[in-house]
């Protein structure tokens, strides 16, 4: 199925499994913005809406509730990702929701939460560098567990590890940089990593002048 009919899915089966306020929330709280993001950012990098929660409810460090855009959430993963539209009500924020509004914020990160903010603007005008961003912060997370239950190499994993950080394709120069380490030691190892199908020669010259994540680390989702 593609993007439309799979985001009707992801939103009925919320719908259905909600009451209350938590209702009327999602029905409410989610609207363009929030909509223009899963079609722009998120379907694009990975294909489908798992682990991923819209109008997530959490506990407000004031005893009461708030909710979360969207929650992504797997065991010792918790990444919030928040869509800010712009509009006049910004201009009349008094310091006192401001100063409000970063308290929340920072609550969250102590609770344990990755905080990841777009405005509307990025979500419309620039899709492909959030894409980057997202499939970052994913990937750090998800990637690091993936390389702790390989049998990698040290160097191996602290390659990959680059790899993933960067999110988008590295070159064997970057990776000498990044870790000090010869140009022949990084050949070999990048080799190494292509046989384990965890890295792929980008196309383009003769030489390979960058690699890119294989599938399994790229998509771990």
């Amino acid at each position: 199925m593609g993007f439309e009919d799979e985001y009707q899915a992801f939103l009925n089966v919320h719908l259905e499994a909600r009451t209350g306020e938590r209702l009327r929330r999602l029905q409410e709280g989610h609207n363009e913005a929030e909509m223009l993001f899963l079609k722009q950012v998120w379907w694009p990098s990975f294909s489908n809406f798992r682990y991923l929660h819209p109008e997530y409810e959490v506990d407000d460090f004031k005893d009461g509730k708030r909710y979360l855009d969207f929650a992504y959430i797997r065991p010792a993963i918790r990444i919030c990702f928040e869509v800010d539209g712009y509009g006049p009500h910004l201009k009349n924020i008094s310091r006192w929701q401001f100063s409000d509004n970063l308290e929340r914020q920072n609550q969250l990160v102590i609770d344990g939460w990755t905080v990841i903010r777009f405005s509307y603007d990025q979500v419309n005008e620039k899709p492909r560098r959030c894409q980057q961003i997202v499939q970052q912060v994913i990937g750090r997370w998800l990637g690091d567990e993936l390389i702790q239950t390989t049998t990698l190499s040290f160097l191996e994993k602290e390659v990959l590890r680059q790899a993933i950080r960067k999110g988008e394709a590295i070159s064997p120069i970057e990776i000498e940089k990044y870790l000090k380490l010869t140009d022949k030691t990084v050949k070999k190892v990048l080799s190494q990593l292509v046989e384990k199908k965890m890295l792929i020669p980008a196309a383009g010259a003769k030489r390979i002048r960058s690699y890119r994540l294989g599938e399994q680390v790229k998509h771990p989702i």
